[in-house]
């Protein structure tokens, strides 16, 4: 006795169950929740924190500058002043007026820290052609402690800029 087709085929599909509905849903997972509100406040404070002119740093043209995060090691700051740390991008100041540097100095602080990047380079120039002496110099060496994701900052090796220029390490803040 033969089988029929239909009993071959319903044998063949042994423990398929009939759908409802003709279609299935396809949609991809949501993205993960954004803390919007938060980066919001924290970006609000720091505006904030930024508005009042940074204080007065007496700089002088050929001046080295140097500074650490309190509560970190010493070393970072040396390994930043040897130049070990791979520079993944730069800003260059020059002929910026001192406000317009600032705010390209902030969002290029905060494009960098965006995309993860650790190490950078920042060329301020040495303010020999200054009247008032290095004002971008200032304003960066006024600047760069108070940004809460600026871990360290020194001058830069002769090769990259020496006093005319800073390396700057970030950090997550």
């Amino acid at each position: 006795m033969s089988k029929s087709d239909r009993e071959l085929f319903l044998e063949a599909l042994g423990g398929v169950r009939i759908l409802k509905h003709d279609r299935s849903e396809n949609r991809p997972a949501p993205p993960p929740p954004a803390p919007r509100l938060t980066r919001a406040d924290e970006s609000r404070v720091l505006d904030e924190l930024l508005l009042h002119e940074p204080e007065t740093v007496d700089v002088q043209t050929g001046e080295e500058l140097a500074w650490l995060r309190a509560g970190l090691a010493t070393k970072i700051l040396r390994r930043l002043k040897r130049g070990e740390f791979a520079v993944t991008d730069e800003l260059d100041l020059h002929h910026m007026r001192a406000q317009t540097a600032r705010q390209c100095t902030l969002d290029f602080i905060a494009d960098c820290v965006r995309t993860r990047q650790s190490c950078i380079r920042i060329i301020h120039g040495k303010g020999q052609r200054s009247r008032h002496g290095p004002i971008l110099k200032h304003m960066i060496a006024g600047l760069l402690p108070r940004l809460p994701m600026v871990t360290a900052f020194c001058s830069a090796r002769p090769v990259d800029g020496g006093t005319g220029a800073v390396y700057v390490l970030l950090g997550d803040k």
